[in-house]
């Protein structure tokens, strides 16, 4: 009788931890990747990493580093729908989300935080406008175009880490 009070228990937990954990439930939904490490996406040899809790870009790009990254940066098309993809999975909308582009060190001039060549572009239209003389960061998924907007870095956002396998 005590097992079977036991089976009982655990299989109640079981049944009922996604709506005790609903941040967790959302994580099965990622295309796990041993290579990559728990809760990243793997793509075209690179993995990617949501981070929901909105930051400033500098904090955000701390916080990838930390994990082994920087700030994703975006080469292609099919990149770009990739990263829309993982942040809609996790989060179930387009969120405007940090990535690691940035024209801080000299305007008009951007450059990825992880050092590669900044040469595809999904700039909304009539951005990048450096509005106020103070947006230097690169968002993504920016009004109803889904497109790129450059904002000021202190604006805190969700962000995407990226990472070489």
């Amino acid at each position: 009788m005590n097992m079977l009070t036991v089976c009982a228990l655990v299989c109640t937990i079981v049944a009922l931890t996604p709506y005790y954990l609903p941040h967790t439930a959302k994580t099965y939904l990622i295309k796990r990747s041993l290579r990559c490490g728990r809760g990243w996406f793997q793509f075209n040899g690179r993995c990617f990493y949501y981070i929901p809790k909105p930051t400033s870009w500098a904090v955000a790009e701390k916080n990838c580093m930390s994990l082994g990254g920087h700030l994703a940066s975006v080469h292609n098309f099919m990149e770009y729908h990739k990263l829309q993809s993982l942040i809609l999975r996790v989060s179930h909308d387009y969120k405007e989300t940090w990535i690691g582009g940035s024209d801080a060190q000299q305007e008009g001039h951007w450059i990825w935080s992880d050092g590669t060549i900044f040469h595809y572009t999904n700039w909304c239209p009539g951005e990048p406008n450096n509005l106020s003389g103070q947006q230097n960061c690169l968002q993504m998924n920016h009004s109803g175009g889904k497109c790129w907007d450059d904002l000021s870095c202190y604006n805190e956002l969700p962000s995407v880490c990226a990472k070489n396998m």
